[in-house]
């Protein structure tokens, strides 16, 4: 593989800065690392050897190349340049770099686009498809599927439970989120008596295994190991497609927690908490999807409703 002499340097300081100092999560080193395989691509065609060599021009062209030559849409290309940005911020705050040629990229204008979500009744049919006749893990599946929808969390997050973060007493769960930002979320009644039930009947079945591997978490797989993030998006579009529900993926249940408690009522600003975003920015995409809510102001408020 050609090489981009010391800018694949400057970028393997960068990965390890993001994962020692910034503590970030191997899936968003991931995907930082395809965006950088990206640029990476168009910098060698330009004969560019190192970080200090690129230009805002170089990168306006990578930018065009995006989308052009490799049809992104708006949104990807707006994420694809935060991780340049952050990569030339580095290199600059870090002096490998007398300038930051990424300062002055404009993020291309894009409409957000409403998250889907599942109604209460359709939630609820989800976690009841997880039963005793959707096999010999359903005791596992149901309390996944309760505890992503009580607590709000992400894929990874549900899968970095511990046993010891469940404080079934208080009626809480340490959830660990992006950067290790550490948040407890309560969860219901529910929630507990379906990780009570796989903690006593299947999870003992699972632990059998005395060959040194990680029985730490508290999801597991048939195999005893600890449930990765990409099994926990499977174990969800296969039951999801057993309730007859269509395409619904971990985010989908998330998405549903957040929104079904803004339209209870619920502040923002304890959703953003619950949620773990670190911008109430991100958290108000949810109040424009329930129009039902919307509507009950306006008749109750509105001197001509």
């Amino acid at each position: 593989m050609a090489a981009l002499s010391n800018y694949d340097q400057q970028v393997r300081d960068f990965f390890s800065y993001l994962r020692v100092e910034a503590g970030l999560s191997s899936a968003t080193l991931d995907a930082y690392r395809r965006d950088l395989d990206l640029l990476r691509e168009d910098l060698l065609a330009e004969g560019v050897k190192s970080g200090g060599d690129v230009t805002p021009a170089h990168l306006a062209t990578h930018v065009r190349n995006l989308h052009r030559n490799r049809g992104l849409q708006a949104s990807s290309i707006a994420r694809h340049l935060s991780t340049i940005r952050m990569l030339f911020r580095y290199l600059h705050a870090s002096h490998r770099t007398d300038s930051d040629p990424a300062r002055l990229l404009e993020t291309p204008t894009r409409w957000k686009k409403l998250p889907d979500v599942l109604s209460p009744k359709k939630m609820k049919k989800l976690i009841e498809a997880a039963n005793p006749k959707s096999g010999r893990l359903w005791q596992r599946d149901r309390a996944l599927l309760e505890l992503m929808y009580a607590g709000g969390m992400r894929a990874s997050e549900v899968a970095g439970i511990s046993p010891n973060d469940m404080k079934e007493t208080l009626g809480v769960v340490m959830v660990t989120g992006k950067g290790d930002k550490q948040r407890l979320v309560p969860i219901g009644k529910p929630a507990i008596e379906s990780v009570q039930l796989y903690v006593n009947d299947l999870m003992p079945t699972l632990l059998r295994f005395d060959d040194g591997r990680d029985c730490s978490k508290l999801l597991l797989s048939n195999t005893g190991r600890p449930l990765e993030r990409v099994a926990v998006w499977q174990i969800v579009r296969r039951i999801a497609k057993r309730a007859d529900l269509g395409d619904v993926h971990p985010h989908t249940l998330r998405h549903s927690f957040a929104t079904h408690l803004l339209s209870g009522g619920a502040d923002l600003r304890v959703v953003q908490e619950l949620l773990g975003h670190s911008d109430i920015g991100t958290t108000q995409i949810y109040t424009h999807i329930d129009r039902s809510q919307l509507k009950a102001v306006v008749a109750k408020y509105h001197p001509r409703p």
